[in-house]
């Protein structure tokens, strides 16, 4: 059979005689329509791990598995992509052994947050048997992982380094349950003796979790126009002045001071012009 064209312009021939073939629409798999793939020629072409990944992060396990070509290649990608991650962490990173500093800097802080929110996500999803809400939490956590990464213009500092190894170690074991050949190969690549499937949990600090700032909306007689940020410790007189700073405010007040400014905290700010 040959197939010319693209699209709803595909035209199909038997190669042998010419004679013109009728081309069905294009459904997506699944179990209910009976038009599923043996997982085995999937695992030959990419791993057991990409099959894995991609059928846990496609939906939850009370529904069917739509599989497409285009979603395998972006599981396999993102296998590529850990690897990767995992070679230039370990560059970076302090040793195992290395004690934990006295304090962090900005950068180490945000790694560790960006660690621990995905640590808190996963370890709660994954009970509930959500896997693909733990994948998500590690896509994000791997886009934030590598942007901080790529940050780093100098020597990374001592505490930098030993955040890196803290928040690659949470890593590799996050998504060890869904893909554990890789799992188990990147922590060898760590430097680790043990394997990662005799490896505890990690261990949560619930202080990382707490947000420094907040963001409230701002309305303007009633109508949001705008929105703030601020500490999350910031008095209603120190949250007015930030909020009387904004553009959108300064436009509506049109250099005339407000009527009145209506603070909640951690929730909204009202500006009566």
């Amino acid at each position: 059979m040959t197939i010319e064209g693209t699209g709803d312009e595909r035209r199909a021939s038997l190669a042998a005689t010419g004679e013109p073939i009728a081309i069905g629409s294009i459904e997506k798999m699944s179990k209910s329509k009976r038009n599923t793939v043996d997982p085995d020629d999937i695992i030959g072409s990419y791993g057991a791990d990409t099959a894995r990944w991609f059928m846990l992060s496609d939906s939850p396990p009370e529904r069917d598995v739509i599989w497409t070509e285009e979603g395998v290649q972006g599981a396999w990608r993102f296998v590529q992509r850990i690897w990767r991650l995992v070679g230039e962490a370990a560059d970076a990173a302090a040793p195992a052994n290395a004690p934990r500093p006295a304090a962090f800097g900005a950068p180490a802080l945000a790694l560790r947050k960006a660690a621990h929110r995905a640590l808190a996500r996963v370890s709660e999803d994954i009970e509930r048997l959500r896997f693909n809400v733990c994948v998500a939490a590690i896509y994000e956590f791997a886009n934030a992982f590598q942007a901080s990464l790529g940050e780093v213009e100098t020597e990374p500092t001592a505490d930098y380094r030993w955040a890196v190894r803290e928040a690659i170690d949470i890593l590799v074991r996050l998504f060890h349950p869904m893909m554990p050949h890789l799992a188990e190969e990147c922590w060898a690549m760590l430097g680790h003796k043990t394997l990662v499937a005799a490896e505890p949990w990690p261990v949560l600090e619930p202080d990382l979790l707490v947000e420094d700032t907040v963001t409230l909306p701002v309305q303007i007689n009633g109508k949001k126009r705008a929105e703030v940020t601020v500490a999350r410790n910031a008095t209603s007189a120190e949250i007015e002045a930030a909020v009387l700073a904004l553009d959108a405010v300064k436009r509506a007040l049109d250099g005339k001071p407000p009527k009145k400014v209506i603070v909640v905290p951690q929730r909204i700010v009202n500006v009566v012009a």
